[in-house]
């Protein structure tokens, strides 16, 4: 395989991702009912899929002992709950927002982890 391909890839479903995110985090806080039509919901379980799976073949081409793919995968995790909480598990606009905001700043750091190879991202 590709690295250059995949990693473009990688990086097209991440940006398709937070896109996807966001809007969705949008009407969750303005209770939108294009939240609830059906590509909605499984449109960023594709996309998902695929920034994934090619996350998973690039660490294997990279090499699994790398420390900032394991800080990848810990904020992955962290993002997952809280943009969780942000699109449905929320119980008030202000819970969502809250969260909305911190998912997306996890999204950044996480983006930072990957473009320095650091866990420290922007910080490094």
């Amino acid at each position: 395989m590709d690295y250059f391909l995949v990693k473009q890839l990688h990086m097209s479903a991440a940006t398709l991702s937070i896109i996807l995110f966001i809007t969705r985090a949008i009407w969750s806080v303005t209770e939108n009912g294009l939240l609830h039509k059906r590509v909605v919901k499984i449109l960023p379980h594709i996309i998902d899929t695929v920034l994934l799976v090619c996350g998973v073949i690039l660490a294997i081409m990279i090499g699994p002992e790398q420390p900032w793919i394991l800080t990848k995968i810990v904020l992955l995790i962290v993002y997952i709950g809280v943009g969780t909480i942000a699109i449905k598990r929320g119980k008030t606009r202000g819970t969502r927002a809250t969260a909305a905001l911190i998912a997306v700043a996890v999204f950044a750091y996480i983006v930072g982890v990957a473009i320095n190879h650091d866990s420290l991202s922007w910080f490094a």
